[in-house]
């Protein structure tokens, strides 16, 4: 049997500069031997050809940098978000009013009562934003105890960076007026309101939380997320919220699945800046996360490390600097002291460890520019690749010393459509939104930059973060800041090779070129060549990771 496959397509899209279209790819070894014409790939000898695509597209496997776990446990999880959205399964409708809310959780109660839940057995949802809602009041414990009283409920917020609970949740937990947790939201007579803002506070609902978290870390909800990576055409998916510091036994779960010929993607861990209670050696930190990588297979790998500063603009929780926020309140979190994050960084830095901060408002974008400026002077690193995650409100001043210092930036661009008329209208103000997720300004300023989904948080898949970049459409069909939209071409390397060089791996992934990975995504058009606005209606047949194909399940 040849141990080489020609892989013939209708156009093959390669970013490689020297031959930007193909017609053909030889695979050997799950690398690519060879991009060209038929006759090219084929004269390196015996071979198969694989006509399957003959009618397709291939492009550079997608690289989604910024997603977490939780896209594959949220597919198991009921959703109860405002707009309709793709699961495993079919297509779960999105809940518009208070009152349509109510009537799916007492639904969802009434349907775990006769599978033989107890009463007190926790209901835990996802995908809701209360910022969509406004001709209502805040959702609050009062709203939600219309379903019951004696069953805890706790609602994710879309965001990940909230929850409301109903008054059964904090009876449980003892989450009372008494409680000093920062993110302990109030009624006017200092009552909790239901509403937990930022994770200390929502850990308080232990009960719900560690659910999450066990869910995340399920076999089945791990499967999920592979499938629907296939499904959305992404080869490899960037876990931004990986456990590897603060649960290691975790990992042999991860090999396990991950690891094996079967499973659809390749999944990179970056794990999170924390240690169990009481711990805070950061060298040992970073030790471990070395440790990790020598565990490092070519399906599972270690990314780096991740830092939270903020939480989350819709949600009010980011660090604005002046005139911070337009409408609604502050609440404006340091998710790490910012006395902290120098020392806390730097024993990764001096260990090589790329560091990727999540940053959302304009404080904590500069508190990090600063942070890499000082880590580079103490120790020089010149590839160091740091990079801004969200990056939502950098100016174009922060963008010019971010490129002098050689950050990347892994820009939000959902964000234009899931919160576009939300940000203009209530959260930073017209001017402000216009220049949001700025790939233009990015790119202007020669800022190397990716852009990503944050998928559990919006839904899995590059070519609608391509379709948001590229037109900047809201819901309401405005075009937020037409200035700042990209190109066609632009997009898909940010997805392609732009992701895979913030992750320090472009000299394996992110272009079709000989001796790299055979990590295609197979598409049914040509992102380069259809209408700009039919991007996201692409249809995907599925992925190939290591020259093994991975069909979209279509039943799906």
């Amino acid at each position: 049997m040849a141990d080489t496959t020609v892989i013939p397509a209708r156009r093959i899209v390669t970013l490689d500069p020297s031959q930007p279209v193909v017609e053909a790819v030889a695979v050997r070894d799950g690398k690519i031997l060879a991009a060209g014409t038929m006759a090219e790939c084929a004269s390196w000898g015996p071979h198969e050809v694989d006509d399957r695509f003959a009618d397709l597209v291939i492009v550079p496997g997608m690289i989604e940098a910024h997603a977490h776990s939780l896209e594959g446990a949220f597919a198991l999880l009921p959703y109860v978000g405002w707009f309709d959205r793709h699961r495993l399964g079919g297509i779960a409708r999105g809940i518009t009013t208070y009152t349509a809310l109510i009537d799916r959780l007492a639904e969802l109660d009434q349907q775990m009562r006769n599978e033989g839940a107890g009463a007190t057995e926790p209901l835990v949802v996802g995908g809701f934003d209360p910022i969509y809602f406004r001709g209502e009041e805040r959702l609050t414990r009062e709203n939600l105890d219309q379903v019951g009283t004696d069953r805890p409920i706790f609602v994710f917020h879309a965001s990940a960076h909230l929850a409301t609970v109903n008054s059964a949740m904090l009876k449980l937990h003892g989450i009372t007026r008494n409680s000093t947790t920062v993110g302990v939201a109030r009624d006017p007579n200092g009552e909790p309101n239901g509403e937990l803002q930022e994770m200390p506070a929502m850990s308080l609902a232990s009960s719900a939380l560690h659910r999450i978290l066990r869910a995340m870390n399920d076999p089945a909800s791990i499967e999920a997320l592979g499938q629907i990576c296939a499904n959305q055409g992404i080869t490899m998916l960037t876990d931004l919220a990986s456990s590897g510091l603060q649960r290691p036994d975790s990992q042999d779960l991860w090999h396990a699945t991950v690891d094996r010929d079967e499973f659809p993607a390749r999944i990179l861990q970056r794990h999170v800046a924390a240690l169990p209670p009481g711990a805070t050696d950061w060298n040992e930190a970073a030790d471990a996360i070395k440790q990790l990588q020598n565990a490092d297979t070519d399906k599972l790998r270690t990314a780096g490390l991740k830092v939270i500063l903020d939480g989350s603009i819709q949600g009010f929780t980011a660090k604005m600097g002046w005139p911070g926020y337009y409408t609604g309140t502050d609440h404006g979190v340091w998710m790490t002291p910012p006395e902290q994050v120098l020392n806390i960084c730097r024993p990764f830095h001096e260990r090589g460890i790329n560091i990727h901060t999540h940053c959302n408002g304009d404080l904590t974008i500069g508190l990090w520019i600063d942070t890499v400026e000082q880590l580079i002077l103490e120790r020089p690193w010149l590839d160091h690749r740091h990079t801004v995650q969200h990056c939502q409100l950098t100016s174009a001043a922060q963008y010019r010393r971010m490129a002098k210092l050689g950050i990347c930036a892994n820009i939000f661009t959902n964000h234009l459509w899931y919160w576009g008329d939300q940000h203009h209208d209530l959260t930073v103000g017209p001017e402000r939104a216009r220049r949001m997720e700025a790939c233009r300004t990015a790119e202007r300023e020669g800022v190397s930059f990716s852009i990503h989904s944050d998928a559990n948080v919006t839904p899995l898949g590059h070519l609608h973060t391509m379709w948001c970049a590229i037109n900047r459409i809201t819901p309401s069909g405005q075009v937020l800041g037409p200035d700042e939209r990209i190109t066609a071409d632009s997009a898909l390397r940010a997805v392609t090779l732009g992701s895979a060089f913030q992750l320090h791996l472009d000299a394996e992934f992110g272009s079709i070129e000989c001796g790299k990975a055979a990590d295609f995504t197979v598409l049914a058009e040509d992102p380069l060549s259809v209408d700009p606005m039919s991007i996201k209606d692409i249809d995907v047949w599925g992925t190939v990771v290591g020259g093994r194909p991975f069909a979209a399940d279509t039943s799906i």
